[in-house]
């Protein structure tokens, strides 16, 4: 187990070296060690490696000078000169929120930028100012539309954080598809199959292959085949698709960069990097904060005390497992698998700084 303060210094450390400022090497280490503390750790300590090589591959720039292109009272696209997608999204959110504060809501579609860690970290950026956020991010293409073997579409995923009164806040952090690339990979490293409806092969057919995206094969949309509701799945994963970049002019569907390094870029003259789009949305822009957080923490009560199907403990809200996580994982210590910890000690060696303790 290790402490949050131990991991924070690593990784900041670590993006400090390649360049970032410290504010930004901040941002980069709260976001991957929000995903872990959540539980999340797809999106966390993994993705140092992923971003270390696209910078070494000149395919992350760690000093972006991030700008406005278009902009309206309660909308903006944004610019982020291919810099980390946690430093790119945290600056775009935070647009949003002070557009809301103006016009009651915020809308930021992004475009030049890079993979941003988990959504839900932005949505919930929200909160504080008693706003709804939502974030949603493209990713690089390896979901094939339903009937299709092409791959398209990324996972996509959605976030929407909404606050209450005296509950937790209901947060919804989901991908488009039934599972995430770096799960996958988590999956290959400890040699476990992926349930059926996860992956299928080159040719379509359905696969219990994690590591079956480098034979060719794909992600399948949420639902996992049509009988069992892809097609919505697909319809999720095309909305995503199209707010984040079509909106801003990223890369779309076969065009977003891969997020690893040795994969080659997809070059389409009119389109740049990857997508995200950011909503802020002001309670009281519609009722009182009170009355709407009042109402919230009722219709939360009314879920979580509905009755539990056989076998089952109890109904859970989205949010719940990853506030459990967060919580004991402050208190016992965050796990890290000892070969991503020599993983990432090996990029540290490289850069001449302090391994992970």
């Amino acid at each position: 187990m290790y402490t949050y303060e131990n991991l924070h210094h690593f990784i900041k450390n670590i993006f400090c070296k390649i360049g970032c400022s410290p504010v930004d090497a901040e941002t980069v280490a709260e976001v991957l060690l929000s995903a872990e503390l959540r539980g999340i750790e797809s999106h966390g300590m993994l993705r140092i490696s992923d971003y270390y090589n696209l910078w070494k591959a000149k395919r992350i720039n760690a000093t972006p000078v991030i700008t406005i292109v278009h902009e309206t009272p309660s909308t903006a696209v944004i610019d982020g000169d291919s810099g980390l997608g946690m430093v790119v999204g945290k600056k775009a959110m935070l647009l949003a929120i002070e557009k809301a504060k103006t016009v009651g809501t915020g809308w930021v579609s992004v475009s030049n930028s890079n993979h941003f860690g988990i959504a839900g970290y932005f949505s919930m950026m929200a909160l504080k100012e008693d706003m709804i956020g939502i974030s949603m991010t493209n990713a690089n293409p390896l979901v094939a539309p339903t009937f299709s073997t092409d791959r398209l579409l990324g996972t996509n995923p959605i976030a929407v954080a909404i606050p209450a009164g005296n509950q937790p806040a209901y947060v919804a952090d989901f991908a488009t598809t039934p599972i995430a690339r770096g799960k996958l990979d988590l999956m290959h490293k400890k040699n476990k199959k992926a349930p059926l409806g996860y992956v299928q092969d080159k040719d379509g057919n359905p696969s219990e292959d994690p590591n079956i995206l480098t034979q060719g094969g794909a992600i399948l949309p949420l639902g996992g085949d049509y009988e069992h509701g892809s097609h919505k799945g697909y319809c999720l994963g095309s909305i995503v698709d199209i707010f984040s970049a079509v909106l801003s002019g990223a890369g779309y569907g076969p065009w977003v960069p891969p997020s690893v390094a040795y994969l080659p870029v997809k070059e389409k003259n009119d389109v740049k990097g990857t997508g995200h789009f950011f909503g802020a949305m002001r309670i009281d822009a519609f009722r009182t904060a009170t009355e709407f957080k009042k109402t919230m923490d009722e219709w939360i009560l009314t879920f979580r005390n509905a009755k539990p199907a056989k076998g089952q403990e109890k109904v859970l809200v989205p949010g719940d497992i990853e506030r459990d996580n967060e919580e004991r994982r402050k208190k016992e210590g965050i796990p890290i698998m000892p070969l991503l910890v020599e993983k990432v000690n090996q990029i540290a060696t490289e850069l001449g700084i302090e391994n992970i303790k």
